[in-house]
């Protein structure tokens, strides 16, 4: 697509067909004209949980696993969801399956420790890759240094806000660190004996700095005991020379650390300039025998690199929609086909969970002309536009949007899915699913209180006591409904923020609110309003 779509409608990348091919092609290009293994690193802009599939159902990440990607670079998140924006992809043989929709931890399986007899006759290249969020300088200030080394592929993340001015990067490169390494190859290499022993002699960091470096020490520390444990210092040298860096090699006992732990060595590398400055790198579990250490997001990392929202967009749209449906037809439903009445003092008598929800919802059919306002309205959110609009960022291009995306006036092209869930979805949840309560809470709040006006009326004053708490309560809650007023708040919050979001739109689609989506914008704030006057009397 040639230009954008307009915010908030442009949060997905929209590869065609014809640019997989393309990736496909470049990627490939060195399949024949090498016979040692490339290593491949793309960069993009969208993440893959943020990637919508193509027209015939292809995505990036088959591109990427069919041609043996190391890494995959991206941005877009800006780091703002936390620093542990990173997915490991494997390639899936199952039909049907939950990673289709969402992956729970970093890795989409459990690290494995062993690799049959059957695996080392596959090509483990063409299995899993890395996918690692880069950040963003602009704002955040996060700088990325990625090395190659061996076919290995080790980065290092340099904030600058935190560190101020970075003296020192360093970025060891072997021993791997067993958190981000591709797991089925590093098995692969060690059962099967693939690996090479001249890259597993030494260890390697290569090290940037302004001023002359002159001394590195790479520690190795044991976790075993619970405690860091020194167990080697090996003083580094200068491999190569290079300007602003270097490469600085050790040699070591490799197989003095073979262990089924992945998580038991540590790795620490030292430098000191000049000027006697010194700077340590982060402590990094590796594992020679290729076992990964499984890593979890937290819930805002899941969110956004966890779930697969082009595939989960519409089984969240149906069930939302189907909860809704079912709440208006249940509470319709009971009053004509329960043979149990259910009422106030149904509720007040057995004072449960269940009582009280059943007759809330009778009470929400009560409010006739507002519960039949709020059935119509969510069919013509599924039958017609919701509203129309520009579309894109330039040209004059107008279109409609229904929950299927963006359709151009002009030319019948549909776009926009599933980038319109940023609209779809937060309406139904944040704005149509609370007036349906507070609509039912209110019809509820003046059958109590209705019920203390009759009780009110058939007594005396003087027949209550007025030192008895329970009537002071009563007298607080019920004559001056305080809830009542409560809910009435909580009605203008909920038109508040659904005027924000119009606001919102009139501004990105240059929309009349009148004209282009006068459903949208006033069913919901009109239906309350009717609500709250429905509810005002006995």
């Amino acid at each position: 697509m040639a230009i954008g779509l307009r915010g908030p409608t442009n949060l997905f990348g929209h590869p065609s067909d014809q640019l997989l091919a393309d990736i496909g092609n470049e990627l490939s290009q060195w399949d024949s004209q090498s016979t040692d293994p490339v290593t491949k690193i793309a960069f993009g802009h969208f993440p893959l949980s943020f990637s919508a599939p193509t027209e015939s159902g292809n995505t990036l990440k088959d591109v990427f696993l069919n041609h043996s990607l190391s890494a995959y670079l991206c941005g877009h998140l800006h780091s703002r969801f936390g620093k542990n924006l990173k997915r490991h992809h494997e390639s899936s043989h199952q039909s049907f399956s939950s990673e289709k929709y969402f992956q729970s931890n970093i890795r989409q399986t459990s690290p494995r420790s062993y690799v049959d007899k059957e695996s080392c006759r596959r090509d483990p290249s063409t299995e899993e890759f890395w996918e690692w969020e880069m950040g963003d300088w602009r704002k955040s200030r996060i700088m990325r240094v990625l090395a190659i080394d061996a076919g290995y592929t080790s980065f290092v993340d340099i904030d600058f806000k935190l560190e101020d001015k970075q003296k020192i990067i360093i970025l060891p490169t072997f021993p791997l660190d067993s958190r981000f390494m591709l797991t089925t190859s590093h098995l692969h290499e060690y059962h099967c004996q693939h690996m090479s022993s001249l890259s597993f002699e030494s260890i390697r960091a290569l090290i940037f700095s302004k001023s002359m470096i002159v001394s590195v020490v790479a520690k190795i520390y044991d976790l075993s005991s619970g405690h860091f444990n020194l167990v080697l210092e090996e003083t580094m040298r200068k491999h190569e020379n290079f300007t602003g860096g270097g490469l600085y090699t050790s040699p070591w006992n490799w197989k003095a650390f073979e262990n089924p732990s992945p998580d038991r060595f540590w790795l620490q590398i030292e430098a000191t300039d000049i000027m006697g400055r010194s700077s340590i790198s982060d402590l990094r579990p590796f594992s020679i025998n290729g076992v990964s250490v499984n890593l979890s997001w937290t819930w805002k990392e899941f969110i956004v690199m966890g779930c697969q929202w082009a595939n989960l967009y519409y089984p969240i749209l149906w069930s939302v929609t189907a909860f809704l449906f079912s709440i208006l037809i249940i509470s319709k439903a009971l009053p004509i086909f329960s043979v149990k009445h259910y009422s106030y003092k149904d509720f007040s008598n057995k004072k449960g969970f269940v009582s009280g929800l059943l007759w809330a919802l009778t009470e929400l059919s009560v409010v006739f002309p507002v519960w039949l306002g709020m059935l119509i309205y969510l069919v013509c959110l599924i039958l017609f536009p919701w509203f129309y609009g520009q579309v894109f960022t330039e040209g004059e291009d107008w279109g409609y949007m229904t929950y299927k995306g963006w359709t151009i006036t002009t030319s019948s092209e549909r776009v926009g899915y599933p980038d319109i869930m940023v609209i779809v979805l937060p309406h139904l949840c944040f704005v149509v699913f609370p007036a349906i309560l507070v609509t039912g809470a209110l019809a509820a709040e003046r059958e109590v209180y209705r019920e203390h006006y009759l009780s009110l009326s058939g007594k005396k004053e003087d027949d209550y006591n007025p030192n008895s708490q329970s009537n002071t309560i009563s007298k607080l809650f019920r004559g001056r409904r305080l809830v009542r007023k409560f809910l009435i708040v909580i009605c203008l919050m909920i038109s508040w923020g659904h005027w924000k979001i119009c606001r919102a739109m009139m501004k990105a689609y240059e929309m009349n609110p009148i004209l282009h989506f006068p459903v949208f914008c006033f069913s919901v704030p009109l239906l309350l309003i009717c609500s709250v006057y429905m509810t005002m009397g006995v």
